[in-house]
């Protein structure tokens, strides 16, 4: 088929970086990639007028604005299968509702598509394939698509969680026994909602689901595997099972009624972004809740990854989803020695719910003393992003200059929960009883507790930032410790109200359901 696009322009060219570029990962060439390797690109196109919302819109019917991104975008789609055709690739999904096309071609036909070079590169998360050169588009699809996700494979995120060996787990709590610590909501149990759990790797047993159950006193919960880009359920003894089965185990423990959705993708920028956007578009389990425990430095993305990143978090607060996403368990540095603060994206995202990590004591089953998550190596994440500006629903906080320079910009975290190992939350995997923290507990905590709320409720919470900050009767604020590293002077502290470490402060459970539900005095 002859070409009928005629003029190609440079689209994006922070995606033609070399490499290297990454803050943690100074990688080296490995050699050319295969001319018929597999590879796949998600496409997303740019939001239109009329299927976004903004921080001060409401709750929109999640099927009305489908039926406005199907209407809007259908041209746009058949332009793209146009592209593919010319250029011999195969369009696997086209879902004009969440504005993404998935093509997939050998690296060959990809470079010629894309006019640029693949190599594999090899660094200390391994080896990856990456490309060079600015991408470029047809004119007529430039200004229409918002990225070109996929031909960079390098890793975007890690889970963020810390543990400590079965030999100390006795000293942690069931992840069902923090419902009471934080008075959440008598009489609901999260039955009706269905609570997504995105998982970039790794995967959770039928078997370890049962034994931690069992020892909670609560059934076993709905759990389904939702594939995303080929990727699956594979336990393999890693780290990453530890994040799969704390989420599930925390978020099933504290809403035992709710269904649980895991959406399995790939590590990678593409991955990331097709896994959030088929949880919020998934018409068969339809989450209410989406719960995020992994994430990388804002430094670290490649600039078009972020964008759609934050555009598809904002389409989650149009069909009225929660996300909530863990800050970070290295500190204000991120664990990324360069002499600058480091907030972890997406929860620095202004619509994603950002989780902060307590340590916390407690005693006879009530929360009795609380501070800042920090060990000097591990602990929250917290700060001021260096790429989103202040959001309007932070006006009612004094949010503190950045420590990188005194920039003003979007606070992180916003809320918290406890997430130090030492009082951390017992769970299984892989066999073993561990005892788990890290804000990653934090996010499927709180997933968990929007999963009562909305039980009850006659419409999701969905994106409730607005009408929570302002009100800090819903929160037990924090007001000792910081998230400097052990010897090191970059970070903030503590203190009363909103902090850079542990944001409005952790749940009362009640408090924030009344609030949300209208049932207050």
């Amino acid at each position: 088929m002859p070409d009928r696009f005629g003029h190609y322009v440079q689209f994006q060219p922070e995606a033609g970086t070399s490499p290297a570029h990454a803050v943690e990962d100074e990688a080296v060439e490995d050699g050319p990639v295969e001319p018929d390797l597999p590879v796949g690109v998600s496409i997303y196109l740019k939001p239109l007028p009329g299927d976004t919302v903004s921080l001060t819109e409401g709750f929109q019917e999640r099927e009305t604005l489908r039926a406005l991104r199907e209407r809007n975008h259908r041209e746009t789609i058949r332009l793209l299968a146009d592209f593919a055709t010319v250029n011999g690739l195969t369009v696997e999904l086209a879902d004009p509702a969440r504005r993404l096309v998935r093509l997939t071609g050998s690296a060959m036909r990809m470079e010629r598509a894309f006019r640029v070079t693949l190599s594999h590169y090899r660094g200390v998360g391994g080896r990856f394939r990456a490309c060079s050169g600015a991408l470029h588009l047809p004119e007529e699809l430039a200004g229409i698509v918002e990225s070109v996700l996929g031909l960079d494979t390098r890793p975007v995120a890690r889970p963020r969680l810390v543990w400590r060996p079965a030999s100390t787990a006795q000293q942690g709590y069931l992840p069902n026994q923090f419902a009471a610590f934080y008075d959440f909501p008598d009489g609901l149990d999260g039955s009706g909602q269905t609570i997504a759990l995105i998982e970039l790797g790794g995967g959770f047993r039928e078997a370890d689901t049962r034994a931690a159950f069992e020892t909670m006193g609560l059934p076993s919960p709905r759990v389904v595997v939702v594939p995303v880009d080929g990727a699956a359920n594979l336990p393999s003894g890693g780290g990453a099972d530890g994040e799969v089965a704390l989420d599930i185990q925390v978020a099933g423990g504290v809403a035992p009624g709710a269904g649980l959705a895991v959406y399995f993708s790939t590590n990678t920028d593409a991955g990331f972004a097709d896994a959030i956007s088929a949880a919020i578009h998934d018409r068969i389990h339809r989450p209410s809740i989406v719960s995020i425990s992994w994430g990388g430095a804002e430094t670290a993305w490649p600039a078009q990854a972020i964008g759609t990143m934050n555009t598809l978090l904002q389409d989650a607060a149009g069909l009225g989803i929660s996300v909530f996403a863990a800050s970070g368990d290295s500190l204000a540095t991120d664990g990324i020695d360069d002499g600058a603060a480091h907030v972890v994206f997406p929860a620095s995202s202004p619509w994603a719910i950002g989780c902060g990590g307590i340590a916390t004591t407690i005693s006879a089953g009530t929360i009795v003393a609380q501070t800042v998550w920090n060990d000097g190596t591990s602990g929250t994440g917290g700060g001021i992003s260096d790429l989103f500006a202040e959001p309007a629903f932070q006006d009612s906080v004094t949010l503190p200059p950045s420590v990188n320079g005194g920039r003003k910009g979007r606070g992180v975290p916003d809320v918290a929960g406890n997430a130090a190992p030492e009082s951390g939350y017992r769970i299984v995997a892989d066999g073993e009883v561990l005892l788990s923290g890290g804000t990653s507990a934090v996010a499927p905590l709180w997933a968990g507790l929007v999963a009562r709320i909305n039980q009850g409720a006659a419409r999701p919470a969905g994106f409730f930032l607005p009408a929570v900050y302002g009100h800090p009767e819903l929160f037990m604020e924090v007001t000792t410790g910081s998230d400097r590293p052990a010897g090191s002077t970059i970070g903030y502290d503590a203190g009363p109200g909103w902090n850079a470490c542990t944001g409005l402060g952790a749940p009362r459970g009640k408090a924030i359901e009344k609030m949300l539900t209208g049932t207050g005095e």
